[in-house]
């Protein structure tokens, strides 16, 4: 049988991997020559990338809940009717939202490229773990967030596969992390948008004043979906860091 690891040389009669994967620990390269399908790559590097950036959207919806509360006081003087003296507070909260607005939209972007690429690399790590898995395709890694409907639970299936792999012991660590940041993304991608409409659509003062309320839920909700993805994304590193340094599972000879 060929060893399951680098899938070149012969296992050991009494075990799945050759010597020199036996040999091999963490996310060590393998032996000289061998081109195997797939191999571990550390994604810590990688992770704490993505979690810095994630804080970083969470620190700009911050700045933003913070900007929409000023619009809420400005527009709120205005719509009483008394608009002496609110010249400065109109002038920064007019900056002060279109720059965190502009913040937010550069920052999802970059988050979404780079989460997914780390989101690859656990995947393929996931897949030398535990082979058989995993219910969906490689391919949705990337297709489960931009294909309709199926956005809606197969980027949760995806995850939850890998952290079952990852995870060490003899059963898997419990979802709730998982489920919660799931369910606030969804809420962010649905409520959100829903509320941010209100806002575009304002047009007196008044109207603009009652939409501050659902902007600041929606800044809320994005502040805490970005630090649950962050959490997400350091707990899985860490797990495919630790299992990666227990090296390789030999089963004991029969």
């Amino acid at each position: 049988m060929l060893c399951t690891r680098c899938h070149h040389f012969e296992a050991a009669p009494d075990g799945v991997l050759c010597s020199e994967c036996a040999t091999a620990a963490g996310f060590a390269a393998p032996p000289a020559g061998v081109a195997p399908t797939i191999r571990l790559r550390s994604p810590v590097g990688l992770g704490r990338a993505t979690a810095v950036l994630l804080a970083l959207a969470a620190v700009v919806d911050a700045c933003a809940l913070g900007g929409h509360l000023l619009v809420y006081d400005v527009s709120g003087v205005l719509a009483g009717g008394t608009a002496a003296d609110v010249w400065d507070r109109s002038e920064l909260a007019d900056t002060l939202t279109d720059v965190t607005g502009a913040a937010q939209a550069l920052l999802l972007v970059t988050c979404a490229v780079v989460f997914v690429v780390w989101l690859w690399r656990v995947r393929r790590n996931a897949e030398v773990f535990d082979p058989d898995g995993h219910h969906k395709a490689r391919a949705w890694v990337i297709a489960g967030w931009v294909v309709p409907i199926a956005s809606l639970w197969y980027p949760r299936r995806v995850v939850v596969d890998i952290w079952d792999a990852s995870s060490t012991g003899d059963r898997p660590r419990g979802h709730a992390l998982i489920n919660v940041w799931w369910t606030l993304w969804l809420l962010t991608q649905t409520v959100g948008r829903v509320l941010y409409t209100a806002f575009e659509e304002a047009d007196t003062s008044q109207e603009i004043h009652d939409s501050m309320t659902q902007m600041m839920v929606a800044d809320g909700l994005d502040l805490v979906a970005a630090l649950l993805a962050a959490a997400v994304v350091l707990r899985l590193t860490r797990m495919q860091d630790d299992k990666a340094r227990q090296g390789p599972a030999v089963p004991a000879a029969v």
